[in-house]
C-alpha cells in the first residue's frame, strides 16, 4: 500500500509539473512580445487573405499617399506608445483605430482608410502595447489597452481642439479594447464605438482556442496562465470582461461579426450585444471569417458605417 501511495504521489507530481510546463509554454506563446507570432495568429484564424490581396494592395497605395506622421504618448505605466496620424481635410472628426492581436497600426485599416479619409475624417492608427513600435513586453488584450486608449483620446482632443468629434473603431483585440473602454468614464468628445469581431475576455477566447483548435481542456492551463499573467503583466485574464463593461456603456455602439469566424465565435458578439446598455446596432456578415467582414462585402460594410456614423456625428 505504501509503495502504491508513493507511486501515485510521484505520478501526480509529474503530471503537475507537466501541466505547469505546458501552461508556461502556452503563456509565453500567447502573451509575450516576440513569442506571439503574426503568422501563427493568421493560421489559427483561418482567414484566406490571399484572395483579397489585389484590393488590399490598391487601397494601401492610396493610404500611403496621404499625409501622415508618427506620433507618441506615454502610458500610465511609463511605456512609450506609437501611433500614425492622418490629419485628413476636416480637422474636427477623427476616428481612433485599434488593430487586432499580433498585428500593427498600419495593417488592419488599410481598406477602411479610404472610407474615412474621403469622408473628412482624420485617422489615428495606434500600435497596441507590445505591438509594432510601441513599447511593452506583455500583451494587454484590451484589459490594459483601454487605459492607453484614454491617453490617445486625450492626445486627439489636445491636437484637434475640444470641439473635435471622436469615433472609436476596433478590430478583434482592438474591438474588445473599445468595448472594455466603454465601461470607463469617456470624454464627451467620444461619440460612438464600432467593434468588429471583438471578444469578451482573454480567458474566454483562450478557452475557446484550447477547446476548438488544440482539443485540450482549459483546466488547469487557464488557471495557471491567469496566475502567471497577474504576476508578470499585472492583470487577470477575466479581470476585465467586455460583456460586463458594456453594461455601463453610454455611447452608441455598432457590433460587426462574421458568422464563419472560428477564432472569435459569433456567439461572443451576441453576448456583447445583449449586454450593451447604450444605443446599439448589430450586423452579422454571412460567410465572413475572422476580421474579414469588410472585404467580404465592402459596399454593405460602408453602408452600415454610413448609417451608424450619420446618427452619432454631425
Amino acid at each position: 500500500m505504501k509503495k502504491w501511495m508513493g507511486g501515485t504521489a510521484v505520478l501526480a507530481a509529474l503530471l503537475a509539473v507537466s501541466e505547469a510546463g505546458s501552461a508556461a509554454y502556452f503563456y509565453r506563446r500567447t502573451m509575450k512580445r516576440g513569442k506571439a507570432k503574426t503568422e501563427r495568429t493568421i493560421k489559427m484564424a483561418g482567414t484566406d487573405w490571399n484572395q483579397h490581396m489585389p484590393v488590399i494592395q490598391k487601397k494601401k497605395e492610396f493610404m500611403l499617399a496621404q499625409p501622415h506622421e508618427d506620433v507618441y504618448q506615454k502610458s500610465r505605466d511609463g511605456l512609450r506608445l506609437h501611433g500614425v496620424y492622418f490629419p485628413g481635410t476636416h480637422g474636427k472628426k477623427v476616428v481612433i483605430a485599434l488593430h487586432g492581436y499580433t498585428s500593427e497600426c498600419m495593417s488592419d485599416y488599410i481598406g477602411l482608410s479610404e472610407y474615412y479619409l474621403t469622408r473628412g475624417f482624420g485617422m489615428l492608427l495606434t500600435d497596441a502595447r507590445a505591438h509594432g513600435k510601441s513599447e511593452g513586453t506583455y500583451i494587454g488584450f484590451g484589459c490594459l489597452d483601454r487605459y492607453d486608449l484614454l491617453g490617445w483620446i486625450q492626445w486627439v482632443t489636445e491636437t484637434c481642439g475640444t470641439d473635435v468629434e471622436i469615433l472609436l473603431h476596433g478590430t478583434s483585440m482592438g474591438g474588445a479594447t473599445v468595448l472594455m473602454a466603454s465601461g470607463l468614464k469617456l470624454p464627451r468628445q467620444v461619440k460612438g464605438m464600432i467593434s468588429d469581431c471583438g471578444f469578451t475576455s482573454p480567458k474566454e477566447v483562450f478557452t475557446h482556442v484550447l477547446h476548438s483548435m488544440y482539443h485540450l481542456p482549459a483546466f488547469p492551463m487557464i488557471q495557471i496562465s491567469d496566475w502567471m499573467n497577474r504576476k508578470k503583466a499585472g492583470y487577470g485574464l477575466d479581470e476585465c470582461n467586455a460583456a460586463r463593461e458594456v453594461r455601463k456603456a453610454e455611447i452608441p455602439a455598432l457590433f460587426i461579426h462574421g458568422d464563419a469566424d472560428t477564432f472569435v465565435p459569433c456567439s461572443m458578439c451576441e453576448e456583447l450585444y445583449e449586454n450593451c446598455a447604450s444605443q446599439k446596432t448589430k450586423w452579422i456578415v454571412k460567410g465572413a471569417a475572422h476580421a474579414e467582414c469588410y472585404y467580404k462585402d465592402m459596399e454593405a460594410y460602408e453602408q452600415a458605417l454610413d448609417c451608424f456614423i450619420g446618427g452619432v456625428i454631425k
